[in-house]
């Protein structure tokens, strides 16, 4: 081998076309990979592609051999002198490396420098550059809130997860990030609770101090109209049209009566009139007042009994009412309350005036508590909406006011012969035959109705019967929502007894 790294005196076109090991390759970073051609691998089991030989007809020199052949079929001496190099260049290699592209006509030059020694992977450059994109700060900041999402590709996560580990800024930034889609993620549905608004008002009315303080007789009829409030504003403007049913008990039988949401409204409005007029405020259905409705009868008084004033007020709207009768009925309530706050101690016990009975304001609107929540249900029953029973402590003293009232409805029912006859007279402020009234659940209690006589007093020592009820189904029962004999729940001692008080709890219901 002469000095200059050839043997034998052979020369360097000799061994053009031999394999050759390439040179070191630049850093990945430093690759454009959009401009860098991808290698087209032959199939598998496919033989290796001829490398370029010597034209046909070239001159030979030195001993040349005569025929080319393929390109792997290198001469000894060629063999040899490319294995010394492979050996400085690429330490033990177990196969013959192949190329990526196909080797190009190369032009006359010089002969190439031997490459430095060094362990070089020509596949495995090739490999991590092409699972790797090279991507600048920028696009990789840009890229943390997909990946905070785990929405990027896998080599832009791979790219992405490599920058983090040496960049400080992006890294902090990524698990800010994190932290946010870790709150935007919810097991629960984003569907809102039907019955929020609900517990809001609630929660509401029983926290917030009021600016005129309410009398405490006076609370029921301010919460339950409050709750309906609430359920008129939710409705749309078509649910005011729908059909709704009241149902009472008369003439021991079940009366209906067809109407509208509108309708009811203008119902409840007519009856308070009634305590409206006891506190010196205007008549709705007097003239053009707080209802709008056509004069009234040329101006004639208007009746005090709430179904004829009810059956007045209807035949005086014409067309029917729709959701413009949600602000008088609201503007009415709101005086009421406050006229009655104001008015001092001694207004509790103002008569007000039903036509063929009367009440102390504080029954009359604990009376009015009680059918707003009753034509409430009503309302929500017919256009579907989450309706809840008053507090307990309201529902409580619904339930007291009509135990109250049992003694005179059966006195009344007696004196029509719907009743059983007085078996036992007895001195006003006696104890006297009573039967038991026990209310079980929300708002329960125990009372004792006395049977013989309103004056009489109920007495447990006197109880010849005991009937149990649900809260609820009582004041159902009261309503006329449901019949005597579907209401009991258990029933002890005198049937007859327990017969006359379920009638005359049914008989306390009206339009």
């Amino acid at each position: 081998m002469n000095g200059d790294g050839r043997e034998g005196g052979r020369r360097d076109d000799e061994v053009r076309g031999a394999r050759r090991i390439p040179g070191p390759r630049g850093a990945v970073d430093d690759l454009d990979l959009e401009t860098v051609e991808r290698p087209v691998l032959p199939p598998p089991g496919a033989s290796a592609p001829d490398e370029a030989v010597p034209e046909q007809g070239a001159p030979e020199e030195d001993g040349a051999t005569e025929e080319a052949g393929p390109a792997d079929a290198v001469p000894e001496a060629g063999a040899a002198e490319e294995a010394e190099k492979a050996e400085e260049a690429v330490p033990e290699p177990d196969e013959p490396y192949e190329p990526d592209e196909p080797d190009q006509p190369e032009e006359p030059e010089e002969p190439e420098e031997p490459a430095e020694p060094g362990p070089v992977q020509p596949h495995a450059v090739t490999a991590a550059a092409a699972s790797a994109p090279v991507l600048s700060h920028r696009v990789l900041k840009a890229l943390l809130g997909a990946w905070a999402l785990s929405a990027c590709s896998a080599e832009e996560t791979a790219a992405v997860e490599d920058h983090l580990t040496g960049c400080a800024p992006c890294a902090d930034e990524a698990l800010r990030l994190r932290d946010a889609v870790g709150m935007l993620h919810t097991d629960g549905s984003l569907d809102l609770d039907p019955t929020l608004r609900t517990r809001v008002l609630d929660g509401c009315l029983g926290r917030r101090p009021a600016r005129v303080p309410i009398p405490e007789w006076a609370t029921a009829y301010d919460a339950e109209t409050a709750r309906l409030d609430a359920l008129l504003r939710d409705i749309g403007d078509s649910d005011w049209h729908a059909p709704v049913r009241l149902q009472w008990f008369e003439d021991e039988r079940a009366v209906t009566r067809r109407t509208t949401v509108a309708g009811v409204i203008g119902h409840l409005m007519a009856v308070d009139g009634l305590v409206s007029a006891a506190l010196g405020l205007d008549d709705p259905l007097a003239g053009t007042g707080a209802a709008g409705t056509a004069e009234v009868n040329g101006g004639a008084e208007v009746p005090l009994s709430p179904t004829r004033r009810t059956e007045t007020y209807w035949a005086a709207t014409y067309p029917p009412a729709t959701r413009a009768v949600r602000e008088p009925w609201r503007a009415l309530t709101h005086e009421v309350i406050r006229t009655a706050s104001l008015a001092g101690r001694n207004v509790a016990e103002r008569s007000v005036s039903y036509g063929e009975f009367a009440l102390p304001l504080q029954d009359a609107l604990l009376d009015r508590a009680f059918e707003c929540w009753v034509h409430g249900t009503d309302i929500a029953e017919a256009v579907d909406y989450p309706y809840r029973p008053p507090s307990a402590a309201h529902l409580h003293r619904m339930i007291d006011l009509a135990a109250r009232m049992l003694p005179a409805a059966l006195a009344g029912r007696r004196g029509a012969g719907l009743a059983g006859p007085a078996r036992e007279l007895v001195a006003p402020g006696e104890p006297g035959r009573s039967v038991h009234l026990e209310v079980e659940g929300h708002g329960g209690g125990d009372w004792y109705i006395a049977l013989d006589s309103p004056a009489a007093v109920g007495s447990r020592d006197r109880a010849v019967a005991q009937v149990a009820l649900d809260g609820v189904e009582f004041c159902q029962l009261v309503a006329g929502h449901i019949s005597p004999v579907e209401a009991a729940a258990g029933q002890e001692g005198d049937r007859e007894a327990i017969r006359d008080v379920l009638f005359a709890s049914a008989s306390l219901s009206r339009l």
